[in-house]
């Protein structure tokens, strides 16, 4: 067993609500009011010279501002880092050809006192591990005396103490929709195995099968996107029939579904990572899907159809991706990020790229060598390829690319389980 530093995050629950809660919640108020101005700082400035100010320009405006002495000097940098970061993001998407991409928007959302996150910087808390409290920093003009803080009495899981971990980045305060709670980053060491082997796997993401996977020994398994399907159009249903989209109501079933959303993407990742122990696979080789919603020939956003774009924007794979990464490395695991690029137009075995070869939305035929695939499947092939040839003149049945293993997600047992046994 090897030891490696990792970044962690810890969520705690505040036990002294009632005492601070008006404390955190002038915070989080705070850190939505210096959001807008700042956000209308970068409108102005995009609208007079097509600009977008980074997190260094915004903090230059914006220092000698009153609302950024609300919050610690650290904290108030943060949100404005944000912004720039939320705006960055929101302009490589239109020039990726995204016309649906949205800017960051003011942060109102009917609420008339909206608690947006505040993080606090190594500078900004102090925290006393043996009394399991926290001291949170305010800014100048939220404190009555010079020395006036804000100090939570925090729990954590069972199994997470805060006195072992190497250090404590970051603590940030988030609003879940009914009480506050800490989240504590930290720098922790564990003790990472060797890797279960050399072979590699590779996974492609999609909006009917979330993953297709296809290893270096010749066999596949899909990973259907059921159950999350179901979640979407249940809970659709019920918020729609909620009288107002910002009511309690609607609030708790927006954080159920998104709760769910969580468990499965956890489940999948791990249940992936111990499939790829049992196989001997040191690398988990996955699609990136930056350019997903672009398209190269037209030079316009790819439209995948009136259901198909409402998955692909709700979609998230970049949370699967760190989630799958951090569990990998656990295990010894490496993980790593190629192109998508004509994945799904060529062919796994021969080479040959050509778009009439998809034949359907899952069927791949391949018009040169007749190769016959699972469309993802092949993909995944394709991709893990770019990392782990296979070798030239390797004689090897392709019939596993038309016939993978399916797995399904059980809501009841919060688990997967092959279609056979499911059945079973």
């Amino acid at each position: 067993m090897a030891k490696q530093v990792v970044t962690r995050t810890y969520t705690a629950s505040i036990q002294n609500q009632q005492r601070v809660s008006d404390d955190l919640d002038s915070l989080g108020f705070s850190a939505s009011k210096l959001w807008n101005v700042g956000r209308w700082v970068c409108d102005r400035v995009w609208s007079e010279i097509g600009h977008i100010p980074s997190h260094n320009e915004l903090t230059s405006y914006l220092k000698s501002h009153e609302r950024y002495d609300d919050l610690h000097s650290q904290s108030s940098q943060r949100v404005l880092q944000e912004l720039a970061e939320a705006f960055n993001g929101w302009y490589g998407k239109r020039r990726n050809g995204d016309t649906r991409a949205n800017p960051p928007t003011y942060r109102k959302h009917g609420d008339n006192h909206p608690r947006s996150t505040v993080t606090f910087k190594q500078k900004g808390f102090k925290l006393d591990t043996e009394y399991e409290r926290v001291r949170l920093s305010k800014g100048s003009n939220l404190k009555e005396y010079w020395s006036d803080f804000v100090l939570c009495e925090y729990q954590t899981r069972p199994d997470v103490d805060l006195s072992t971990v190497e250090s404590v980045q970051q603590v940030r305060t988030v609003w879940t929709g009914g009480e506050w709670e800490l989240h504590f980053v930290c720098k922790v060491e564990i003790e990472v195995a060797e890797a279960p082997g050399e072979k590699t796997v590779g996974v492609d993401l999609g909006i009917n099968n979330f993953a297709a996977l296809a290893y270096e020994d010749g066999h596949s398994e899909l990973y259907p996107l059921n159950c999350l399907k179901q979640d979407d159009y249940y809970f659709s249903k019920q918020i729609a029939h909620c009288d107002d989209p910002d009511s309690k109501q609607a609030t708790r079933l927006n954080q159920k579904k998104s709760a769910r959303r969580t468990h499965y993407f956890h489940t999948l990742s791990k249940h992936i990572v111990q499939q790829c122990v049992n196989e001997g696979v040191g690398t988990i080789v996955v699609g990136d899907l930056a350019g997903i919603r672009e398209d190269e020939e037209n030079d316009e956003s790819k439209n995948w159809g009136k259901h198909g774009n409402l998955d692909l924007h709700s979609w998230a794979f970049d949370r699967f991706t760190d989630l799958l990464t951090y569990k990998a490395e656990m295990d010894g695991i490496t993980v790593e990020q190629v192109s998508e690029r004509d994945t799904s137009k060529s062919c796994s075995c021969c080479g040959r790229k050509h778009d009439a070869n998809r034949v359907e939305r899952g069927l791949y035929v391949c018009d040169e060598c007749g190769t016959v695939a699972n469309a993802d499947v092949n993909g995944a092939e394709n991709i893990r390829q770019k990392v782990s040839p296979s070798p030239d003149g390797e004689d090897r049945s392709n019939g596993w690319l038309a016939q993978p293993s399916t797995y399904l997600f059980d809501s009841e047992s919060g688990c997967f389980a092959s279609r056979e046994q499911d059945s079973s």
